[in-house]
């Protein structure tokens, strides 16, 4: 027995480690890059606080000091503000304080002695309406009859009202509104506006002490509670009633709506329905599904049944097996029944002693093998939870839905990269936050190179899907073609063509064997690579493409001297806001003197700047400037600002003046320290076309000067070549 126990905690063991799982991140509510909340108040799509992050104009919310502020109709205006305390995709509302109301006071003559009339208005052509179901009329007063009708607000002509009396203050109680010291009245639907107004019959001369005014709103009578001491009070100054506004996408129906694909607002694994409150459709997740159904490409995701006892109905006894959309339930092996709880279940099967002695005997016999089974089990497990995590599942959908049959772009296994790199052993190189591998794929399909971030940062994984579904579509000679991604491993791996070993970096000092480039060489391959950096700013109209590690040794060039861009597209490699990562990431001269100082933020203007000094390093051949900033201060900036480049100049005689003139300039205002001075990459590449027109330099001597190192501030002590040669502080 004693021997049983053992072998059964054993069992519990590696079932619990067979069965660990990380609990996925909550599905996102908003597009990428774009902030979730505003103080306390969560703002979900197709809503949104600044440009490209709400669907349209109309759904546009206001962030204040941590205050939100809805605004539909008359933008210029103050007086339609109203602050927002929640807004609900489930139930298409929106809840708004009640800022204003109306109301009317007498003295004991019965004069009026104070009045104030209450409209509110939405806009005709908004898709919001003031919700039927969640509002009422509610008034307060001992003489007091509230009215609220159309006026000239929208096209529903309606009125309603309700009466509010009582024979003694005295007589009230708390909490009702019956009608005696309080009443409420229903509001018809589909209203976009009202005007509400109080009359009083005896003018409240017969209380007048106890109550001389009466007062009425329109709002959620769930935030209203109705205390007597309201009706001795001269002004109405409770807390704020909210009210509530139904919501709708567009102004047309779902099958209007489905033929238009573009504009249609439901996103993947979500259906449409007709909106009986506003005019318009909703979009909710499929059963199986939960998200937010309206943002494009992303949509609802898979729910995971198994993942929580509570979320589905397997017998306790039994297995869950979560599907797309559903799971199904299953009994174990010596149970019999189909395994759900509101089914036959799973019922143990009869033993014999025969039974038990046989079992146990057999355990010693397949205990090694069941643990060896249960650990593969348990890195398949894992192997799932890092697919799922890594986005696998909506980079799934986006292959099939963009490269179907083609064989273009692939998911690889890590068991597949494993095998191509000989478990990752030869490094071609290694960065701050990444390292590249060699490796080599079976049945001559030829070398790749397999690019592993150091750590991926989970809040960029939807936008890092994104870049890698939009850049397995690239097709340019300038941009290394990327072959496809693994998302099994912990963070997920890219793996690209392997174009070559030689970088540009190797070129231009001297390594590996690599002989020098001719100043004609330069001049197009910083054209090429210019060629392929605008063309991943510019691939796609969704989504811009930012290299975000632009450098020498980035930049491959084949036997043909023909250059490509390399280790691009995977913005999850890049930390945003780890003080960590900036005092790290500021010893680069590559670096945006910007990126950290903005919170980190990708920007098309850094890669401009990393390419100003990848042109640096082409003119001068120095490899002090891409250590840091200071250095790059001083063996570029500064020399061309006093006059003194040329002291740096290893090019042979083959140059022309013109181009190294206009080459300089253009290095220069791309290492403009703040971003809105730096051209654009387009920009960039079209100064660099315009050069091939300039004309030759005669007989130019631009060697560089070995015997005489000069630093910043320190005369030179050879003639002065470019003596005439003048840039302008502000390039």
């Amino acid at each position: 027995m004693v021997l049983m126990n053992n072998l059964l905690i054993i069992l519990v063991c590696l079932f619990t480690l067979a069965s660990v799982s990380t609990a996925l991140p909550p599905p996102p509510l908003v597009l990428p890059n774009c902030s979730e909340k505003c103080g306390n108040v969560i703002i979900p799509y197709p809503f949104g606080m600044k440009e490209g992050c709400f669907r349209n104009p109309d759904y546009n919310i206001t962030c204040e000091n941590g205050i939100t502020i809805f605004n539909s109709y008359a933008k210029s205006s103050d007086y339609f503000n109203r602050q927002v305390r929640e807004i609900s995709l489930s139930e298409a509302d929106l809840v708004v304080e009640g800022e204003n109301y109306a109301f009317e006071c007498f003295d004991d003559n019965g004069e009026t002695i104070k009045r104030q009339r209450y409209s509110y208005y939405l806009g005709q052509y908004t898709p919001f309406t003031i919700s039927a179901t969640r509002n009422k009329l509610i008034a307060i007063g001992c003489d007091t009859f509230a009215y609220l009708d159309s006026n000239y607000f929208g096209a529903i002509n309606f009125t309603s009202g309700c009466i509010s009396l009582c024979g003694s203050v005295r007589s009230v109680g708390n909490g009702s509104c019956d009608g005696t010291g309080c009443c409420q009245a229903s509001i018809p639907s589909r209203v976009k506006g009202f005007y509400l107004n109080l009359d009083s019959k005896y003018n409240h001369t017969r209380d007048n002490n106890a109550n001389p005014c009466g007062f009425a709103f329109v709002g959620d009578p769930s935030g209203f509670t109705f205390d007597k001491s309201d009706l001795s009070a001269l002004s109405y100054k409770r807390s704020k009633i909210p009210m509530v506004l139904d919501w709708a996408i567009g102004n047309q129906t779902c099958e209007e709506a489905l033929q238009n694909k573009t504009s249609y607002a439901c996103g993947p694994n979500s259906y449409c329905f007709n909106s009986t409150n506003v005019a318009g459709y909703l979009c909710k997740c499929k059963d199986g599904f939960e998200g937010n159904p309206y943002l494009p490409k992303i949509g609802c995701r898979d729910i995971d049944e198994c993942e929580n006892v509570g979320k589905n109905q397997c017998h306790l006894s039994g297995s869950c097996i979560n599907t797309m959309g559903s799971y199904n339930c299953s009994c174990p092996k010596g149970y019999s029944g189909d395994g759900w709880v509101n089914g036959s279940g799973c019922a143990r099967m009869p033993y014999t002693y025969i039974t038990i002695i046989t079992g146990a005997s057999a355990g010693f016999l397949v205990l090694p093998i069941f643990i060896l089974f249960s650990f593969w089990a348990y890195k398949g497990i894992r192997r799932k939870i890092n697919f799922e995590n890594n986005g696998g599942i909506l980079m799934r959908q986006q292959i099939n839905l963009n490269h179907g049959d083609k064989k273009g772009f692939k998911l690889f296994t890590i068991k597949e990269l494993q095998k191509a790199t000989n478990n990752f052993r030869e490094k071609i190189r290694e960065g701050e936050f990444d390292e590249v591998f060699r490796g080599e794929l079976p049945s001559g399909k030829g070398e790749v190179a397999i690019r592993r971030p150091k750590k991926m940062y989970k809040g960029h994984i939807i936008r890092f899907i994104d870049e890698v579904d939009i850049l397995s579509q690239t097709n340019q000679d300038n941009v290394v073609k990327l072959a496809g991604c693994c998302l099994d491993f912990k963070d997920p791996i890219l793996v690209y063509e392997c174009f070559s070993r030689r970088t540009l970096f190797d070129y231009i000092h001297g390594k590996n064997h690599a002989k020098p480039l001719s100043w004609e060489d330069r001049i197009r391959i910083a054209t090429e690579t210019a060629k392929g950096l605008d063309y991943l700013h510019s691939f796609h109209h969704s989504l811009s493409i930012f290299h975000m590690n632009v450098k020498s040794s980035t930049i491959l060039i084949d036997d043909e001297k023909k250059a490509k861009v390399s280790d691009f597209g995977a913005s999850g490699f890049f930390p945003v806001g780890l003080d960590e990562t900036k005092k790290k990431a500021s010893n680069s001269g590559y670096l945006d003197p910007e990126y950290c100082d903005t919170g980190c933020e990708l920007n098309d203007k850094s890669d401009v700047y990393s390419f100003g000094v990848v042109l640096a390093e082409l003119l001068t051949g120095e490899k002090r400037i891409i250590s840091s900033k200071e250095k790059l201060e001083m063996y570029f900036i500064s020399p061309v600002k006093d006059g003194r480049l040329f002291d740096k100049i290893r090019i042979q005689n083959d140059g022309k003046e013109e181009q190294f003139r206009k080459i300089v300039v253009l290095a220069m205002n791309c290492l403009q320290d703040k971003r809105e001075d730096r051209p654009t990459m387009k920009q960039v590449l079209k100064e660099l076309d315009s050069f091939k027109k300039l004309s030759f330099f005669e007989k130019p001597s631009f060697q560089h000067n070995q015997k005489t190192e000069h630093h910043r501030g320190e005369p030179s002590t050879s003639s002065n070549i470019d003596a005439g040669f003048e840039i302008d502080d502000g390039c």
